[in-house]
Formats: C-alpha cells, structure tokens, sequence
C-alpha cells in the first residue's frame, strides 16, 4: 500500500504563500499611504503565521509497506530554500513498535518508529503528519499495527 499527501501538501503551500503575498502588499500599501500601524500590526499577523506553519511542521509523505518494507519519505510543505528530502527505510521484520504521538491539543500527529538492532531497540526521528488526511492517517496506522502484529 502506498499513501501520499502530495495534493494536500501543495495546497498548504499555496494557502501559505498566497495569504503571505496578500499580506507583503497590505503592507507595502499601509506604508505607502503613511499608515503605519496597520502596517506593522500586519507584519506582526505575518511573524505569527510563519510560526504557526513551522509549529505544525506540515510536511509532504509518502509511505509504503511494499515488499516487505516500510519507506517513509518526507519534506517539509512549506520551506524556504532548498528541499531537505529525508527518507526512513527499513525491513518490517525489525519493527518493533511504532507511536503516533498527538501534540497541540490533538491537533497534529506524529509517527515514531522504533527498530531492533544489534544493540537493541532503536528510535528513528519524529516525523509530523499533520498534512495526511485523518483517513490516511488511519490506513498507516493500521497497516504499521499490523505489521507488528505478525
């Protein structure tokens, strides 16, 4: 099974940029006609929106549980600068045990993967869904707590 958010991922991008783009012209106009409180309660609205997108960690997934692995592939939506393409690969037969964390009142899930190795149990970085739909959320976390199962 292979579930991606490429679709969804591009839209928050969009939605993010749009919205700032709208925002950069408010305020060059507020500027222009010398009205500067609006201006700059608006570049204030802006430092508050990135943040938000960064808090949320909205990130682009690919997941895959084909052939015998688990292939997990992300970056982040909204990102200035280049692409850091991460990538998470293993055999199921080393999963030992996987945690979808809720943070932000519920709001955003995370996905941990932890893995045995020689030295025991190990734990792969945090990777934020909150960019997957609820219901593709649900398909990998039934698909991973199967995998475990076996």
């Amino acid at each position: 099974m292979v579930i991606q958010n490429k679709k969804r991922a591009t839209a928050l991008k969009r939605l993010f940029f749009l919205i700032s783009l709208a925002m950069a012209i408010f305020v060059l106009v507020m500027f222009l006609t010398d009205r500067n409180l609006p201006a700059i309660l608006t570049i204030a609205g802006f430092i508050v929106w990135f943040f938000v997108f960064q808090l949320f960690d909205f990130q682009y997934i690919e997941f895959s549980d084909e052939n015998g692995k688990i292939l997990l592939r992300y970056y982040p939506a909204v990102k200035f600068g280049q692409k850091e393409y991460q990538s998470i690969e293993f055999s199921q037969q080393v999963l030992h045990d996987a945690r979808f964390e809720k943070t932000m009142f519920g709001l955003v899930t995370d996905i941990v993967f932890l893995v045995k190795t020689k030295r025991g149990v190990a734990e792969y970085p945090t990777v934020s869904l909150a960019a997957v739909s609820k219901a593709d959320r649900k398909k990998i976390e039934q698909a991973v707590f199967r995998i475990i199962g076996e």
